[in-house]
């Protein structure tokens, strides 16, 4: 009774929901701002309130999470409402697609039950998907291993998707130690186009080394773009550290040569290591 309860007041806040969208894109008496928006003005809000989700799943904030959930369900409400308006699908499609298509990636579940380690049923699950790609694909049209990793994703993350996908079909290290060499190799090659002063080709060679060191992350089992999150907050806390630790001398951290924001910055590491 409880569950069913719990579900009538989801349906109903969802309904609330479509219908303020419904509202904002009314041409009569609704939002000018929203009105003037098309797929690819939205997009960008789209994918900022997803690193935002992100976030705060990152810094534990129940309260924060709450929000941005509702801000990135807001957006998929959007562009259906928007597709809606086109006669090309509406939020029910949405909603009844994804729901279907989870129900035929779980057969285990909604099938006959099986006892399938958790990654017997991932691999399982990618099957289905490919399964799924293939059936989207053209008939005349060549498949690839690599078909479906979409453009638009954050570069690290779609060069460990990428590379992931080659893995599937035997394109892959082994082990983590010739990828040390290859790091080795890309390195003297972003130095030597540094050396010939051809920005493009520093350009290429810099791409080539990240690449290489998202498939090391891979290789030992780390999210290549959580650990770069990991490294971006790490830096952030230290350099917040050094201005308070300048400012606590009486010194303007900003003001101070390159030697002796060192100094701080050697102080603020110790400072962590004896607390951690």
């Amino acid at each position: 009774m409880a569950e069913t309860t719990q579900n009538d007041s989801s349906a109903r806040a969802f309904i609330k929901l479509i219908e303020v969208m419904v509202r904002l894109r009314n041409p009569v008496g609704g939002c000018p701002w929203d009105l003037e928006q098309d797929f690819s003005t939205i997009a960008p809000y789209t994918i900022e309130e997803a690193y935002e989700v992100a976030d705060a799943i990152q810094r534990e904030n129940m309260g924060d999470l709450k929000e941005e959930l509702g801000d990135l369900l807001f957006q998929v409400v959007f562009h259906s409402q928007m597709a809606s308006e086109g006669g090309a699908f509406d939020i029910a499609d949405v909603t009844q697609g994804i729901a279907d298509k989870m129900v035929r990636r779980h057969p285990h579940v909604f099938g006959s039950p099986d006892k399938r380690s958790a990654e017997e049923q991932t691999r399982a699950w990618e099957v289905i998907k490919a399964e799924e790609r293939a059936a989207k694909s053209p008939s005349d049209a060549p498949s690839s291993a690599l078909d479906g990793v979409a453009l638009s994703l954050p570069a690290l993350l779609r060069a460990e998707k990428l590379q992931k996908r080659a893995a599937r079909v035997g394109f892959d290290w082994t082990e983590a130690e010739p990828i040390f060499d290859k790091l080795v190799e890309e390195t003297a090659e972003v130095r030597e186009a540094i050396a010939a002063g051809v920005q493009d080709d520093i350009e290429d060679e810099i791409g080539d080394l990240l690449f290489v060191g998202a498939n090391l992350a891979r290789r030992l089992g780390i999210d290549p773009e959580q650990a770069l999150r990991r490294a971006n907050a790490k830096f952030e806390r230290r350099f917040r550290a050094m201005e308070s630790a300048a400012a606590g001398d009486g010194a303007d951290f900003g003001s101070l040569d390159l030697e002796a924001q060192e100094s701080y910055w050697q102080q603020v590491k110790r400072a962590e290591k004896n607390s951690g």
